[in-house]
C-alpha cells in the first residue's frame, strides 16, 4: 500500500510540475526521488515544524502549514537533482495544488 502511495504522490508532482509554470521536474526517477523525499520529511521534520508554529498556525486557522510546505518543497528542490522550483510563492503554490491533486488521484484509484 505504500508503493501505491508513494506512486500516486510521483504521478501528482509530475502532473502538477508539468501544468505549472516555475516547477521543472527532469523525469520520472526525479519525481519519484521528490516523492520519498517529502515522504520522508513529512514524517521526520514537518510534525516538529507544526509544533513549533503552532501559535501563528492558530492565529492563520491552519493555511500556515501551506507555508511550511512551500519551505519543505524548497528544501527538496535544493537537494533534489532534477527538480527545480523558482521561488517562494511557487513552491506554496506547488504544495497547495500538488495536496489537491493529490488527494483527487488518491480519491479516484481508491487508495486510502
Amino acid at each position: 500500500m505504500l508503493i501505491i502511495h508513494w506512486l500516486v504522490m510521483t504521478a501528482s508532482i509530475m502532473l502538477v510540475a508539468y501544468v505549472m509554470p516555475g516547477v521543472t521536474v527532469s523525469g520520472f526517477f526525479s519525481a519519484l526521488w521528490v516523492a520519498l523525499f517529502l515522504g520522508i520529511v513529512n514524517v521526520l521534520l514537518k510534525p516538529l515544524l507544526i509544533l513549533i508554529t503552532l501559535p501563528i498556525n492558530i492565529l492563520t486557522l491552519g493555511l500556515f502549514t501551506f507555508v511550511i510546505n512551500g519551505l519543505l518543497i524548497i528544501l527538496a528542490s535544493s537537494v533534489i537533482k532534477g527538480f527545480q522550483v523558482s521561488g517562494f510563492w511557487v513552491a506554496v503554490l506547488f504544495s497547495i495544488l500538488l495536496s489537491i491533486v493529490n488527494f483527487l488521484l488518491n480519491f479516484l484509484l481508491g487508495a486510502r
